[in-house]
């Protein structure tokens, strides 16, 4: 059997470029343990020059816009090419907060209440305090790596939240107060918890990407029954939102031990430190076997596509 060369995206144009950028050279190098693999740094909106679909498969670790907003995968989709992780329905659905919300709510996951808007048609104070309560979370409504996140105590800080508000889409929530826990999706099974300990009690981006600034605990100290309730809830929701391959998904755990989500990753971090290949560790993967894990599926898209018979 021919074995296509796995093309390693990584960068974009998005805001999340260096994360990115962080992420394609250890699974690039990886994946080369395995198979014959090369690596193409994005510089702008289209799918590179020089990938042949009867050889290739694309492995991406491109986030943000137009890398895991479905953008990127319908270009490829576009040229024929087989690539790893959520289509681009699916991707175009869990970038949008919103939408994502809506379709979990409807398998049953709980998300905490909030208000979508656009900056043009902003909610009052009053009107937020009045249907969200004082303590609130500012999110734009389609964007990763916490990149525009703000958490408001009071009043005093909200107004001054909806004043800087200028452009785009938004989406505001209640405050959940609790824990912050995440859990690995390969091929529709949950993978290990891992609970996210913020020193500023804020997982933000500086919080993601400041060494130190965070403990990450896997597998979180939690009961085997919320554990499983994480992993089910997880599961339901990468079904609900018809998700493939993998992705990560996020919670909080309120203090009364209610469980809300808080967002589906379909191209999450994917250093060896990030959180995905720590909840694949929990679930005895380490990070060769996971990214090989990743990739499988989108082996078989190509084997079953055909593509060879037209060599």
């Amino acid at each position: 059997m021919t074995i296509p060369t796995i093309v390693v995206f990584r960068g974009g144009t998005s805001p999340e470029r260096e994360v990115s950028l962080g992420s394609g050279k250890p699974c690039a190098l990886a994946l080369a343990r395995s198979f014959p693999t090369r690596m193409v740094t994005i510089d702008s909106d289209a799918v590179p020059a020089g990938i042949d679909p009867s050889r290739e498969v694309v492995f991406s670790t491109l986030h943000g816009t137009f890398g895991e907003d479905g953008g990127m995968q319908r270009a490829l989709d576009a040229a024929g090419i087989h690539y790893a992780g959520c289509d681009a329905a699916s991707s175009a659905l869990t970038f949008d907060k919103e939408r994502t919300k809506q379709a979990v709510v409807s398998a049953g996951v709980p998300v905490a209440p909030g208000i979508a808007f656009t900056a043009s048609a902003k909610p009052t104070r009053a009107e937020l305090v009045s249907k969200l309560g004082q303590q609130i979370v500012f999110k734009p409504r389609a964007s990763g790596s916490s990149v525009g996140l703000a958490i408001c105590a009071d009043s005093a800080a909200i107004e001054a939240k909806l004043s800087e508000i200028a452009a785009g889409e938004w989406l505001v929530e209640r405050r959940i107060v609790g824990r912050e826990v995440t859990v690995g999706i390969l091929n529709g099974r949950a993978m290990g918890v891992v609970e996210i300990v913020p020193d500023s009690g804020v997982f933000d981006y500086r919080s993601k990407y400041t060494k130190g600034l965070t403990e990450y605990r896997a597998p979180a100290p939690i009961s085997e029954k919320l554990t499983q309730a994480v992993q089910t809830a997880a599961q339901k929701a990468f079904a609900a939102c018809g998700c493939r391959d993998y992705a990560r998904i996020d919670f909080m755990l309120s203090e009364q031990g209610e469980l809300f989500l808080l967002e589906i990753n379909t191209l999450p971090g994917m250093k060896e430190t990030s959180l995905l290949p720590m909840s694949a560790r929990c679930a005895g993967l380490d990070f060769t076997a996971l990214v090989r894990d990743l990739v499988a599926p989108a082996m078989r898209r190509f084997h079953g596509s055909g593509v060879l018979a037209n060599l």
